[in-house]
């Protein structure tokens, strides 16, 4: 494949390992206006652009793939308010996009089991709560994949009309967001009841698995289109 990568920091800079250990090529990085225009060719010639840039100029650079008619993968968070009008975009046009809050496999097996949790903890009277830490580097907080678990949650728990960071509320849960040193990412999921507390955790320890299930996420929109996420890849059926 000829892939483009949207952002250049840590992250592009893993992609760009993983996708030429796989094989594929990387056409060009770009981070700016500037090079996203001198590199617009290169863009609509390639397979699949993969972006992790940042929550300000993702949705931008989504529609700039759009117009060129090329499948995109999402691995920038931050920007999900936006996700209806993006998701229509790309489903009216005959676009491809294909977007996760987190691109682990296991942490997405962790969202597996999160539910399943949030079902026992209503059924069973056990309160819920996350916590999620990431590096100072990190711009959005929460974290797109504890937003993700958040929204599970309320789903799958009737107790649970909204999550609230940082605090408690009414029918609130509770999303904790920590941002020291150069961690990873660490999530964690309580259930807690007057007798004893369950507890499930993820905890990365690199950026490789991200960087490879965005790769291998390319891989799969090969002759798709529509809007597509880690569900879709895994077959993760509950």
């Amino acid at each position: 494949m000829k892939i483009v990568i949207s952002g250049y920091g840590k992250m592009g800079h893993e992609v760009e390992r993983i996708a030429i250990s796989r094989g594929h090529e990387v056409m060009c990085h770009i981070d700016t206006e500037l090079e996203w225009h001198a590199n617009k060719e290169a863009v609509s010639k390639c397979d699949a652009v993969i972006e992790f840039s940042t929550p300000t100029t993702v949705i931008g650079n989504i529609n700039k793939c759009f117009d060129l008619n090329v499948p995109v993968v999402v691995g920038t968070t931050g920007w999900y308010d936006s996700l209806a009008e993006i998701k229509k975009r790309c489903e009216d046009g005959g676009h491809t996009m294909f977007y996760a809050p987190n691109f682990s496999i296991g942490m997405n097996f962790v969202f597996q089991l999160n539910r399943q949790m949030a079902r026992f903890a209503r059924q069973f009277g056990y309160e819920m709560e996350i916590s999620e830490t990431h590096h100072i580097h990190k711009l959005d907080r929460p974290s797109g994949t504890a937003v993700k678990l958040a929204n599970d949650i309320i789903a799958e728990n009737s107790n649970y009309k909204s999550w609230r960071l940082d605090e408690d509320g009414k029918n609130a849960l509770k999303v904790n967001a920590i941002r020291k040193g150069e961690v990873f990412g660490i999530h964690e999921i309580k259930a807690i009841s007057p007798c004893d507390s369950i507890t499930l955790t993820h905890e990365a320890s690199s950026r490789e698995g991200f960087a490879t299930g965005a790769v291998v996420a390319a891989e799969f929109l090969k002759g798709k289109t529509g809007v597509f996420t880690m569900d879709d890849l895994i077959e993760i059926r509950d």
